[in-house]
């Protein structure tokens, strides 16, 4: 099975991977298979996947998910088990504390609401253009903000409360 095909059954949130640094992305032909390059992007790409795995191997990763059920299931808990990935625990009902609820899906809304597309190729396009235009800073922000996102949930103890109070 391609990558693209495990994806389609999963929503944008939970093919968005968020380094410290910038999102980890890769392109897929209308196949669904990994494109083929030898570019300097492509060449740029595998240093980064080498930088992945080592950090995989040397326990790196902290891996941030809701309890939405494709990730509490059974089979994910062993990998994760297996493969010793440090996971960071979600409370029920708290969208607010991923960072592509907070940080990423707003930017992309500023820059592609209202627009129209009319062809898939044109919207990869542009979340494309706007990933790209993300720094480290922003990247850094967003972790800082997930910080007093986390800091309020734990003050909270649990009890309901609105709005973000986080920033």
């Amino acid at each position: 099975m391609t990558a693209l095909a495990r994806a389609r059954g999963l929503s944008v949130n939970d093919r968005a991977l968020l380094c410290d640094k910038k999102i980890l992305h890769k392109d897929y032909d209308s196949k669904g298979s990994v494109k083929k390059n030898d570019g300097p992007e492509s060449q740029a790409a595998c240093r980064q996947d080498e930088l992945i795995r080592e950090k995989w191997r040397t326990n790196g990763w902290v891996l941030q998910y809701d309890n939405a059920r494709p990730h509490t299931a059974y089979i994910v808990q062993e990998f994760l088990a297996n493969n010793k990935m440090a996971v960071v625990p979600h409370p029920p009902y708290s969208p607010d504390l991923a960072p592509c609820d907070f940080f990423l899906f707003p930017k992309m809304k500023i820059k592609l609401k209202g627009r129209r597309f009319d062809t898939v190729e044109e919207i990869q396009v542009e979340t494309q253009t706007v990933l790209n235009t993300l720094t480290k800073k922003d990247f850094q922000d967003a972790f800082e903000k997930w910080q007093k996102r986390w800091d309020r949930c734990m003050r909270s103890q649990g009890d309901y409360f609105e709005g973000d109070g986080a920033e």
